[in-house]
């Protein structure tokens, strides 16, 4: 049985280092990095640099882990006010100037 975890060489701040995580959080730090015209080293990087205890491989998943809860909390958040604004009659909202 093959091991979901995948070990890959990354280079951080000059130096080469492994980093083991599971293939969805590679493809996670993929789609981050792309989003924000980084390579992915340079977004290992920041990880790096920002975290203050624990391993590279979990500071990276608890990352990834933020970026998508904070993404689906925006959307919910858009998506309400988008909800609202649809419900809202428009004579209120040309009214409220």
């Amino acid at each position: 049985m093959k091991s979901p975890v995948v070990k890959r060489s990354i280079v951080i701040a000059g130096h080469k280092t492994s980093v083991s995580l599971e293939d969805p959080f590679w493809q996670g730090l993929r789609e981050i990095a792309v989003s924000r015209n980084m390579t992915l080293s340079d977004v290992v990087a920041s990880i790096d640099t920002d975290r203050h205890e624990g391993n590279l491989s979990s500071a990276i998943r608890l990352f990834v882990l933020d970026y998508y809860r904070t993404m689906g909390i925006e959307h919910r958040r858009s998506a309400a006010a988008r909800d609202t604004l649809l419900s809202t009659p428009v004579h209120s909202v040309l009214s409220a100037d």
